[in-house]
């Protein structure tokens, strides 16, 4: 899936902004495009004067405030609600068009700001634009491990405005368990899949996922919970979807991936739920050099699905409301920005939008592969 250009640019100017020069093929390769395309870009962005480019390298000129989504000014009564959201996470990027429509449709700007993959990030960009003049803040922070979320929760429950956290659910009894939240009910969206399988015959699945992320997190807890109290579920296992896809893939005590061939072939499974999408494709091109047949040999049920439905045999997939996320947790931050009829007095909201399964190509029955066809 093409990102658009717009995202693609503040991509390169949150780089540039938070790191200085940087090399324009260094660029090219981080954000996975070509060094023309790149190199295209930064011409632009400098003809418009928010950066600086030279011999190879692009390097800033503006402050945090110049990385906004559309150049109109402030409405009377404040300034623009700051959006920020990881660096290369498809998944957030339409979370955040839903979000953009809801507050654009209330007259208010959105500043768009692109967090690198490092701990501590948001922290610094979050305050930054609060000084800048934001207003309020909509915000999915990365939090690849329980202690890097642990760590931002004293600075962000002190923010001074309102503020909606997409996509994650902090902990019970922490000092964010009063903020708004807007997420995907995981929980259930594992449950579809379990159904759809066990519904289709499947008695043995494992689950290869991800576990750097408060989703991944989410899907393992509910999948080892749903597939072990389940009637219909005979056996079943885990297994890392990645080599990188741990929250420190150079820790010795990181969970390894383990050849989802070998695994099914070991836990006798007929079916899979891998998580998210770009690594479900990869492990269905595996699976496919290891001569097993998807969906004949072994069902698949992909989780995000951003990209499933694209691949050469499109994948079942469990569906998050992504766009209906992003635009929700904007509706409830109109709500405390006092745009709405209950203004800014309404209790604390964690809101949960249930997912639904997409089936394509890439599941059936386990005995479908060994019925004859009609003559």
């Amino acid at each position: 899936m093409r990102e658009p250009v717009d995202l693609r640019r503040q991509r390169i100017l949150a780089v540039v902004q938070s790191r200085g020069a940087t090399r324009v093929s260094d660029l090219a390769a981080e954000l996975a495009v070509s060094v023309v395309t790149l190199r295209r870009d930064v011409e632009e962005l400098a003809r418009e004067g928010k950066l600086r480019r030279g011999h190879g390298v692009a390097r800033p000129v503006l402050p945090a405030a110049a990385l906004t989504t559309a150049p109109a000014e402030p409405t009377a009564d404040g300034g623009p609600v700051a959006v920020v959201v990881p660096e290369r996470h498809a998944y957030l990027y339409e979370a955040l068009h839903g979000a953009r429509s809801a507050l654009e449709e209330a007259g208010i700007r959105i500043a768009l700001h692109i967090a690198p993959p490092l701990p501590g990030t948001e922290q610094p960009i979050v305050e930054r634009a609060l000084a800048d003049g934001a207003r309020g803040l909509l915000i999915a922070p990365r939090w690849r491990s329980s202690a890097t979320e642990e760590a931002d929760y004293a600075w962000l429950s002190r923010l001074g405005v309102p503020a909606v956290v997409m996509e994650r659910r902090p902990r019970r009894g922490s000092a964010l368990h009063a903020m708004d939240t807007v997420c995907t009910d995981h929980w259930y969206g594992v449950h579809l899949a379990v159904e759809h399988l066990t519904g289709l015959g499947h008695r043995r699945i494992v689950l290869a996922a991800r576990d750097d992320s408060p989703t991944a997190r989410a899907v393992r807890a509910a999948f080892a919970e749903i597939a072990a109290a389940h009637p219909d579920v005979d056996a079943w296992a885990t297994a890392l979807s990645a080599p990188g896809a741990a929250p420190d893939p150079e820790a010795e005590s990181a969970e390894q991936p383990i050849e989802l061939a070998s695994l099914l072939a070991e836990s006798g499974a007929t079916a899979a739920l891998l998580h998210g999408d770009v690594d479900a494709l990869m492990l269905v091109q595996s699976l496919r050099d290891a001569g097993v047949r998807v969906p004949e040999d072994c069902s698949a049920i992909a989780y995000d699905d951003v990209v499933a439905g694209l691949g050469s045999t499109p994948l079942t997939a469990v569906s998050p409301p992504k766009a209906e996320i992003g635009r929700a947790a904007a509706e409830l931050l109109l709500l405390r920005l006092g745009r709405g009829p209950a203004g800014g007095a309404d209790p604390a909201r964690r809101l949960e939008l249930l997912p639904t399964l997409q089936v394509r190509g890439s599941t059936q029955s386990p005995a479908a592969a060994s019925t004859p066809a009609s003559p």
